[in-house]
């Protein structure tokens, strides 16, 4: 079965192999009629792409204009404050260890998110944090209460393979991801087909994301397919990206 942005009807090859393709995600005309709009007025719903693979289900669209996500980008550089010391490492192998790029975490009060092997309590929105997570619930209909924040200052910072399958999660929710900045390339990899050892055959889906696009992560991508944004040398220019997420009730309280 060939990955694609619309919906596929199964066939006899279904389980047996994924081609590979690297999606090219439309962003021309909608960047050139968004910037001809009033940033803050947008459709709703706006023009969603689907990207499918087995287990895989994700939505992406432009939820900003370029101009309206360089502002926004600005205006993170100067409200976002990134975790330093101790707080800035995760577990490795039970060891801490420090991560190529930032972090901060945001959300309502007293909310924590267990990641790596180490707990973060969400800091108070920001301002900017507020306005993209509102655009972002109506745009989509879902209420997000956190939100972790990477910043890749260019293309030596990235991030390894890993699923946001955390016991905290709603996984009713799918997790929102908008980016900022630089474009990088987002890579899926199946849960099979990872390592020398991997079970099966299954190509990874590779999408670029640009910025002003918001990705959305639904049920079950988290539980099939892991993700990662590799290291893109060629890339100069710093990231910010975004992932907005909806922590349990019964996981709220920092212990």
């Amino acid at each position: 079965m060939e990955v694609s942005l619309s919906k596929q009807s199964p066939d006899d090859d279904r389980q047996k192999r994924i081609q590979a393709k690297t999606i090219k995600l439309e962003s021309n005309e909608w960047d050139k009629q968004q910037q001809e709009e009033d940033p803050a007025e947008f459709s709703n719903p706006i023009p969603w792409q689907k990207i499918e693979a087995e287990g895989l289900d994700c939505d992406y669209a432009l939820l900003f204009s370029k101009e309206e996500a360089d502002q926004l980008f600005t205006k993170l550089e100067e409200e976002v404050v990134y975790a330093t010391g101790e707080e800035s490492k995760v577990q490795v192998f039970g060891k801490l260890c420090n991560i190529p790029r930032k972090q901060a975490t945001y959300g309502d009060a007293g909310l924590k998110y267990t990641y790596s092997g180490v707990a973060r309590l969400a800091c108070p929105w920001t301002p900017t944090l507020e306005y993209v997570r509102d655009k972002v619930t109506e745009t989509t209909g879902q209420l997000f209460n956190f939100v972790l924040v990477n910043r890749y200052k260019d293309g030596q910072d990235h991030m390894g393979e890993h699923r946001d399958d955390e016991k905290e999660l709603d996984p009713l929710c799918p997790i929102a991801s908008v980016s900022f900045g630089a474009a990088r390339d987002f890579i899926f990899r199946h849960r099979d087909a990872r390592g020398k050892r991997c079970s099966r055959h299954i190509d990874p889906v590779k999408l670029e994301l640009a910025p002003g696009s918001l990705l959305l992560m639904n049920a079950p991508t988290n539980t099939f397919w892991y993700h990662s944004l590799p290291v893109r040398k060629k890339v100069l220019c710093p990231r910010v990206n975004l992932t907005f997420r909806r922590i349990l009730p019964d996981h709220k309280k920092l212990r």
